[in-house]
């Protein structure tokens, strides 16, 4: 678009100059931006390539022109999108995120229209990173040559090499900036098109810098990217080297440059590239002092005074930023730390029953100092303080309220509702006991003896008094009142207490704790222990719950339950353990053996904790238990009990330790190690090498099936094996002739004549006939194993006397999961969680990297014993003969005593789709409704829908349906 404003002329700032902003999924920081530039009298155009537009911003800015471009993801391509539609002879770009000082906009404005043989003006910026509480800013341009004003090309090129200031945010002529990108290419990264921006423009035009703040970039926006232009330190990437190489070309032979500018090109696109943020050092932060409603500014030792920012009209500039930054926060970093704010303060703002409790108003004014933009928080505290009559707290209250609520942004509270912290304390409030409800579950505990009492163990090493008070204040706000508190304390005893009194304090040491909390369970009254440290908060309705349901569970020995963690960031995530799963308790510890409630005769039975694993002790206790009465009585209650904190990802020796002992005791000389920090490989060490039958089904395309073949003969390192390859006789000759190509280990291969069309049930019970191995695998002809060890990983599992089936991970060619185990019920059919996740995360509760039990695993890749696949009758060909029948005959393995194993340590390459038909599919919920209305090795919390491991609906507890 052509501009009809003569350059210099007195016409409206509006008609001569246009602000483009720069969107993608950014709507908060939008909306802030506008709000900061809505007093400007300049033209501003927003280029948006979201794939959602945010409707309310156009109606909330009406003077503002938005383009909706979602398919101009880059930032050239956006620019190429804007300068179609600038109508007036000046613009200036800028990120979303990012401020521009509007005052300096019209200043490089002014210069430019004053001289017309200058095409680019702009001042110095710096960058910024926004936090909870407050901002830093960091280095980002620094001092050197001002004008490049060379007649030539190659003159501004050889003096603007020696400094390269980025030209991404200057103002510049419209029509300069049309004739670079006539010749800037268009298909380079985005962050190798931002510096190409400022190449074309001193290629094109002459440049000056003004002796003025400009503006503050977000710091993640001018941040070296790691690819492909950005690379390690001390290391190049060499792909980035050629598109630099080609990009410098392409402009300068465009321009017709000599070949010394083309080496001051490259030296120019590899520093703008390089000009990082991160790499800059720090200047000075600015913390929000939230009872002066200002900020506090300290600055760091280094400083560049040469630079134009350090003035109080400058500073004035920020801290009307640092206002906006906080009322609507946007970056990552800061909504990150929010989110654990916002939870300190939500639990700041409930009111306690414990009477020795902080009282609620002082409470709140410490929420208040951590973030006061919170206007529910305000809204609270303004209402306390009036009743107090507080009056100066309440004027200083008062204004701030009026300043956010003219502030025009959405309440900030509204952001931690978002938040998976937000989400979790939403879910748990809606499972809490109305007040009707609590009464008649009192009345009928209290009908029945009062019910199952609690004894709670508190260890306190530290002493911190103010992490007590927090788990007493939990315990007293909760409903449940049968329990009895015992505190082991390093500290000094606030009280003399018996254990005969509801709260008992116990003086330890580091050497005796373990003993002491052996004689107090010993000596107390209550019906079940459970282990908690200072600062561990019980759920209001957890306690509740479990006495209801445990009244009438004489046959439970140790019974867990869920809880959620406090992350090393202070946010929370949930821990929803799956029913009692033998595998994923050995692989994983730290997330499976910690706060089980322990009935307290069997505690006694066993001898309590032992001191030699006191590191380890719960984990310690429950695989004593199970070496002496197996798996029985070991349950557990989808109810989180506990907000705690997160252990450590790190090698516990004395996990390792008892794991040994336990396995000793079962009978293994096995070996422990670690894959990832905190959790568990066992190798059992099966002296003995069974045959293995590898029954090869599905098979269609012959070229897919003779990948499988070389996978398995070329990858396979174990030596006592088979392959069984039912097919058509028609297929023989051909396979037969690419066999005899193979090599010896094609000897292993046995081709067995089958009819074509034959389902893969009644398949594999013939096949499984012909079979020498004593254990089978099956193997879809379209797959490809990946490790040389995978049938000794696989035998590893299924030798153990309590394994029926073992299956694999099953990921795609593009190394992203396929299947990992399957969950009945998820998704209305039986489907696997994790799918398209990348194979290397960890996922949830670290399930995809430890070996676990699950309901089943698919025919894709299965291990069975033969003997054990004979005496489940094989494949229930006459329900399941077309699909489900792997399912089906893991069910049935499982109904006979023996566990499915899924392990990650053998990886195949293959879809994972399960086949699947209406009529088996109904079949096998009809079978097994009790299995598909709770899959009890996923959890009752969990969504059924999507990809898994989610946090299910919002719902409340039963209560009146357990009282039975």
């Amino acid at each position: 678009m052509q501009s009809n404003v003569p350059t210099g002329t007195t016409a409206p700032l509006s008609e001569r100059f246009t602000l483009v902003l720069l969107a993608h999924d950014q709507s908060t920081a939008l909306r802030r931006a506008l709000r900061y530039y809505r007093d400007s009298s300049f033209a501003v155009l927003v280029v948006d390539s979201s794939s959602r537009i945010d409707g309310s911003i156009s109606m909330a800015f009406p003077g503002v022109q938005c383009l909706h471009a979602p398919e101009a993801r880059g930032f050239g391509e956006k620019v190429r999108q804007a300068l179609e539609r600038v109508a007036t002879p000046y613009l200036a770009i800028a990120d979303a995120e990012s401020f521009l000082l509007p005052q300096a906009l019209e200043q490089s404005l002014s210069f430019l229209e004053a001289h017309a043989e200058y095409g680019v003006c702009q001042g110095y910026s710096l960058a910024f990173e926004a936090h909870a509480d407050r901002v830093d800013y960091y280095l980002l341009d620094r001092k050197g040559c001002e004008d490049y004003s060379g007649a030539s090309a190659e003159a501004r090129l050889t003096v603007f090499a020696e400094d390269c200031p980025s030209l991404v945010n200057a103002v510049t002529r419209t029509e300069t900036l049309r004739r670079s990108y006539a010749s800037l290419p268009a298909d380079f990264d985005s962050r190798l098109q931002e510096a190409g921006h400022s190449l074309g423009l001193v290629t094109d035009a002459r440049v000056r810098l003004l002796d003025i703040p400009h503006g503050v970039n977000e710091r993640s926006r001018v941040a070296k990217p790691c690819n492909p232009v950005g690379t390690a330190p001390g290391t190049e990437d060499l792909r980035a080297v050629a598109e630099q190489e080609r990009m410098a070309t392409m402009l300068t032979s465009a321009s017709g440059m000599d070949d010394s500018a083309l080496e001051h090109a490259r030296a120019i696109l590899k520093k703008l590239v390089e000009r990082s943020a991160p790499q800059a050092g720090k200047l000075f932060e600015s913390t929000w002092d939230s009872r002066r409603g200002e900020p506090i500014r300290r600055f760091e030792p280094t400083q560049y005074v040469e630079l134009p920012f350090y003035n109080q009209a400058f500073f004035d500039v920020l801290a009307a930023l640092e206002f906006l930054i906080h009322a609507a926060p946007s970056g990552q970093v800061q909504l990150r730390e929010l989110e654990a704010v916002m939870l300190r303060q939500k639990e700041l703002s409930r009111p306690q029953r414990n009477t020795s409790a902080e009282p609620l108003d002082e409470q709140l004014a410490r929420a208040f100092l951590s973030y006061a933009f919170n206007q529910d928080l305000v809204k609270q505290l303004l209402g306390l303080m009036q009743a107090k009559g507080d009056t100066r707290y309440v004027q200083m209250l008062q204004a701030w309220d009026q300043r956010l609520k003219a502030s025009a942004f959405e309440n900030t509270a509204r952001l931690f509702d978002a938040t998976r912290s937000g989400q979790l304390l939403r879910w748990l409030e809606a499972r809490e006991p109305s007040a009707s409800e609590a009464q008649k579950v009192s009345q009928y505990l209290a009908a029945r003896n009062g019910g199952p009492t609690f004894g709670i163990l508190i260890l306190d090493l530290e002493a911190d008094i103010f992490k007590m008070q927090a788990t007493f204040d939990s315990i007293i706000n909760g409903y449940c009142r049968a329990f009895k508190i015992v505190v082991f304390t390093t500290g000094d005893l606030p009280a003399e207490t018996t254990p005969q009194n509801v709260l008992h304090f116990v003086k330890v040491n580091e050497s005796n704790y373990v003993e002491k909390i052996n004689q107090v369970v010993n000596q107390i009254d209550c019906d079940w222990v459970v282990m908690a440290e200072a600062g561990d908060e019980v759920t209001p309705g957890g306690l509740f719950r479990a006495g209801l349901e445990l009244l009438d569970a004489g046959q439970c020995q140790a019974v867990a339950m869920d809880e959620f963690q406090r992350q090393p960031d202070g946010t929370l995530a949930d821990v929803f353990r799956p029913g009692f799963n033998l595998d994923l308790l050995q692989s994983n510890p730290a997330l499976m053996a910690r706060h089980w409630l322990i009935r307290r005769e069997t505690f006694l039975k066993l001898g309590g904790y032992s001191r030699e694993f006191k590191n380890a002790m719960e984990f310690d206790l429950l695989l004593r238990l199970i070496e002496q009465d197996g798996l029985e009585g070991l349950a557990h209650l989808d109810e989180p009990l506990l907000v705690c904190q997160a252990p450590p990802a790190e090698n516990n020796a004395d996990e390792r330790k008892t794991l040994l002992r336990h396995l000793a005791v079962r009978g293994y000389q096995a070996d422990v190690s670690s894959v990832v920090p905190g959790t568990h490989k066992i190798d059992y060490r099966f002296a003995v090498r069974p045959m293995v039958s590898i029954i090869v089904h599905g098979i269609g395309d012959l070229t897919a099936l003779q990948r499988c073949l070389l996978s398995v003969l070329q990858r396979t390192r174990y030596q006592r094996y088979e392959v069984l390859v039912p097919t058509p006789t028609a297929n023989h000759s051909v396979l037969r002739t690419w066999l005899d190509g193979q090599g010896h280990q094609a000897g292993r291969v046995r081709l067995l004549d089958i009819d074509a069309g034959v389902a893969t049930g009644t398949l594999i019970n013939a096949v499984s006939q012909e079979a020498k191995g004593d254990y089978l695998v099956t193997l879809a002809a379209d797959s490809e194993v990946v490790n040389v060890n995978w049938i000794e990983s696989l035998l590893n599992q299924v030798l153990r006397p309590e394994v029926g089936v073992v299956g694999a991970k099953l990921v795609e060619r593009d190394g992203s999961i396929a299947q990992a185990g399957l969950i009945l019920g998820l998704n209305d059919t039986v489907g696997s969680a994790f799918v398209g996740e990348p194979k290397t995360v960890r996922g949830y509760m670290n399930r995809l990297v430890v070996e676990q039990n699950c309901s089943a695993v698919s025919f894709a890749c299965l291990m069975i014993a033969k003997q054990l696949f004979e005496a489940a009758d094989g494949i229930d060909t006459a329900l399941f003969d077309d699909a489900l029948g792997d399912v089906d005959l893991c069910l049935r393995v499982g109904q006979a005593g023996y566990l499915t194993v899924w392990t990650p340590h053998v990886q195949v390459i293959q879809p994972g789709v399960l086949a699947s038909t209406p009529q088996a599919l109904a079949a096998l919920r009809e079978k097994w409704s009790g299995a598909f209305a709770q899959d009890r090795f996923y959890n009752g919390n969990l969504a059924l829908q999507g990809a898994g491991f989610t946090l299910g609906p919002v719902r409340n507890v039963p209560w009146t349906d357990l009282l039975n």
